[in-house]
């Protein structure tokens, strides 16, 4: 069934919040499924993943939700390669996700390849079909279609992103971060997994998106942040698919030593805190950068994957960037008071404060377009 229709007014002054039924009905998380995370933009981890040539990792693009079976390689001329880790001959998956190896090796360094363990066909690193046994007969064959789909992927610095099937260039996406944040070596941050961790969230996940778009609970839910933020010079910005909420250092809280050709020079910034439509969040603080990955699992349960990538360890737990585990428990607490709320026979749908929930109302509106168009 087509979801039913609800507007999002594009006056903030004026528009209503999302209807209650869009974070507890199966049926829009199916839509949602489909329409917003299918065509997304997703965060896949980095090229450390395929450090040397001639290795392949096999991951799974939104694993619970889209579940969609993925290879990232690194062919012998260096290149990556993003593709398709199903077999186009019966639908075997070629390496076991989370599994990092080397290609098969032939005779010579320059035949190594992926061989399926089923019936024995082989790919070269970069998708092509190579050979199949006992196919001499096939008319038509190979074609195409016995190459392994290649999935569009992007990089900023060397962090990965890739979607089955974009609406929009990745480019249109980070455009507005990498230009603010320019003058940051994200080629030298590196992914510390003692500091990474996953999180299980009994609620939707928009109901999550939602409370991480707002500062306005900060001085209400988080104690530790507000002493680190000032709360009067909380700013957000929005952009066309993504959008930035701006955290200001109290006076004698860490922040960032911005240079002369920072837009933001002269600010004690404590945070960037990005938001990019529908679930990836990349917030910059001081020591480096936590990438906050939303994974819906059902209607009403989320996997929150924190992913920290160091580049000053000398600044960690300091500022608005430590603590993170503790933040995260208090979002957590309130985002699934509001998941019981929303299943009230008494509550519809709420209003939007101008001043605070810009980026809230933004998200919405995305939501409402992705899902109608």
């Amino acid at each position: 069934m087509p979801t039913p229709r609800f507007e999002i007014d594009a006056d903030i002054r004026r528009a209503q919040t999302l209807p209650a039924w869009v974070y507890a009905d199966p049926g829009v998380y199916a839509q949602v499924r489909e329409r917003v995370f299918a065509r997304s933009w997703q965060f896949i981890g980095d090229t450390d993943a395929v450090k040397s040539p001639g290795q392949v990792h096999a991951l799974t693009l939104l694993d619970g939700c889209l579940g969609e079976p993925i290879l990232l390689t690194r062919d012998l001329d260096d290149r990556v390669h993003c593709l398709s880790n199903v077999c186009t001959h019966r639908g075997t998956v070629l390496v076991d996700p989370g599994r990092v190896a080397s290609a098969v090796g032939g005779s010579s360094e320059r035949d190594r390849h992926i061989r399926c363990c089923y019936h024995g066909r082989r790919f070269a690193l970069d998708g092509t079909f190579l050979s199949m046994p006992e196919f001499e007969q096939a008319e038509g064959f190979p074609s195409e279609k016995d190459n392994l789909p290649r999935i569009p992927f992007g990089a900023w610095g060397h962090l990965l992103f890739a979607s089955i099937a974009p609406p929009f260039p990745l480019d249109d996406l980070l455009r507005e971060a990498r230009a603010r944040l320019s003058w940051l070596p994200i080629e030298q941050f590196r992914f510390d997994p003692a500091r990474s961790k996953d999180y299980l969230v009994r609620a939707n996940w928009a109901l999550y998106v939602d409370n991480y778009l707002e500062g306005f609970h900060i001085p209400f839910v988080h104690a530790s942040l507000a002493q680190a933020l000032d709360y009067g010079e909380y700013a957000c910005e929005t952009y066309r698919h993504a959008n930035l909420q701006l955290g200001i250092a109290r006076p004698g809280e860490a922040c960032f030593d911005l240079p002369a050709s920072s837009p933001d020079h002269g600010r004690r910034v404590a945070a960037y805190y990005y938001w990019l439509f529908p679930n990836t969040m990349l917030n910059f603080y001081p020591w480096g950068l936590s990438v906050n990955v939303v994974r819906p699992l059902g209607v009403d349960l989320t996997k929150v994957s924190f992913l920290s990538y160091v580049w000053d360890a000398s600044r960690l737990d300091s500022g608005a960037g430590a603590g993170l585990d503790r933040v995260e428990r208090e979002d957590e607490t309130v985002v699934e008071s509001v998941q019981l709320g929303v299943r009230s026979r008494l509550y519809e749908r709420g209003r939007y404060s101008p001043t605070r929930e810009q980026c809230v109302h933004h998200f919405h509106a995305l939501l409402a377009r992705a899902l109608h168009d």
